[in-house]
């Protein structure tokens, strides 16, 4: 039975997508990679998409963080901050449980992430719950599906 990991969703299946991988033993997280080219114009925001799902257990999340050479070299941030993956987001019927990241390009030139460029890392995280916990909402959608 699956416990956690990574999919390709299936829009891009015949597309060449690596799954998430550790580049050392010492690396907490699971490097990203963009699934299709994009441009990037200065102080705007854009959505670039991983092509990959995750799965996980119940009371754990998968928490995305930008890579540090995305500021450095490229002048890039991650519009929301972290990045926060829920459990049930896996498979949801409005995009399959897609991770994509909102980025920022505050410099002052166009950035172009390709195919392939790793972006972000993914960290997987157990979260604690109050005792009176009131999870009665099913996620019914994707992407900024449980309100505002």
């Amino acid at each position: 039975m699956k416990k956690r990991g990574f999919e390709v969703v299936s829009k891009f299946k015949n597309e060449n997508i690596s799954l998430p991988e550790r580049k050392t033993s010492g690396s907490a997280g699971y490097d990203f990679s963009a699934a299709v080219t994009v441009t990037i114009k200065p102080k705007e925001v854009a959505f670039v998409t991983t092509g990959i799902k995750a799965f996980m257990p119940k009371d754990e999340v998968l928490q995305m963080y930008p890579r540090s050479s995305l500021s450095f070299k490229k002048k890039l941030m991650k519009a929301n901050g972290v990045g926060i993956i829920d459990s049930d987001y896996y498979n949801n019927p409005d995009n399959e449980g897609e991770i994509m990241l909102i980025l920022y390009n505050f410099g002052e030139e166009d950035v172009i992430i390709k195919k392939g460029e790793r972006i972000a890392q993914g960290i997987f995280m157990k979260y604690l719950t109050i005792d009176k916990d009131k999870n009665v909402l099913k996620r019914l959608g994707g992407f900024g599906s449980t309100g505002s």
